[in-house]
């Protein structure tokens, strides 16, 4: 069973050749790697087309960057395969991963997304990323980072996969839609996630799966004017788009806390005025964000979304 490989590229023909040279290694499991190029200035272009591979690369060129989630959605609704794969460029895949994501997405007809155990790619012994979770504070915490790289061994539900190394159903992307356009980057997983368990739908971890993640290749660093405000603006788009007005209202004083307890870290760390301006940005713009559709039928999956709200969050402050 082969899958598509769908991966956005901003100007990362550093990255390349180790990208391509490990999927080589587990070429028998793809049946296309799909290269949305986002108005790259450097020679990506030229590295693809001067190179040979083991299996068929399509480069589809955008004229300027639109983003993770535009490029993202472009690979998917070009893509031949149910399997879809989104991999970031500044990564290194162990052989034998894409089979083992393969297994377990295909092993239940209500697993939507699996995710790769991500290791960083500058010292292999530690976590980057085994899963995104979300909590009642509207925050997200990447599970294991920074943990020994023998943790998180075994298959385990998750909130969210980080779509830097994740594979979803395309039938199942097409039932619930694609990653929000309007998100550009950053948190537009998240949102796709939640979406996922409206309809009720599981995001596993599958730890067999390893991807070594150099991370924050396109934005940078860690914390950037650029990727503060982005965040803020679609944290504000997450929270009025999926949760129906009563669990609003339930959770009004932790999303408040959480907004501000995030104002003042980023105000310490002189991103202050560029994290309130996200937060406006989001709120003036969120009429052009189509909201998901309450329906009675999926009531019973807003109640585990809010249990699983409620979990991560005392898991958060126990730390």
């Amino acid at each position: 069973m082969k899958v598509s490989v769908v991966t956005p590229n901003y100007n990362g023909e550093k990255f390349l050749k180790t990208f391509f040279d490990s999927l080589n290694q587990d070429s028998d499991y793809i049946g296309e790697v799909i290269i949305v190029d986002n108005g790259s200035s450097d020679k990506s272009k030229e590295y693809i087309e001067s190179n040979s591979f083991n299996f068929p690369v399509n480069l589809i060129e955008n004229s300027q960057n639109l983003g993770f989630s535009p490029a993202v959605n472009q690979g998917i609704k070009s893509a031949n395969y149910e399997y879809i794969f989104s991999l970031n460029n500044d990564t290194e895949i162990k052989k034998g991963s894409i089979k083992e994501l393969v297994d377990l997405i295909s092993s239940g007809d209500d697993i939507f997304s699996v995710q790769a155990k991500m290791l960083q790619y500058s010292n292999k012994n530690l976590i980057d990323d085994a899963g995104d979770e979300y909590n009642l504070l509207a925050w997200t915490k990447k599970t294991g980072e920074n943990h020994d790289s023998s943790e998180f061994s075994e298959v385990c539900d998750i909130f969210s996969s980080c779509a830097g190394a994740a594979m979803y159903k395309k039938s199942l992307l097409d039932e619930i839609g694609l990653f929000d356009d309007n998100f550009f980057a950053y948190m537009e997983d998240v949102d796709l996630a939640i979406r996922s368990k409206i309809y009720g739908y599981r995001n596993l971890l599958c730890p067999q799966a390893v991807v070594y993640h150099i991370g924050s290749a396109t934005s940078g660093s860690r914390y950037n004017e650029f990727k503060v405000r982005l965040a803020a603006r679609n944290n504000v788009w997450v929270v009025y788009k999926n949760l129906p007005i009563p669990l609003k209202v339930l959770n009004f004083i932790f999303l408040f806390l959480g907004f501000l307890i995030k104002y003042l870290f980023f105000l310490r760390k002189g991103f202050g005025p560029v994290y309130l301006s996200g937060l406006k940005e989001g709120l003036k713009t969120r009429g052009k964000i189509d909201k998901v559709n309450f329906k009675w039928k999926n009531t019973k999956n807003y109640f585990k979304i809010e249990y699983r709200l409620i979990i991560n969050t005392f898991r958060y402050l126990k730390k």
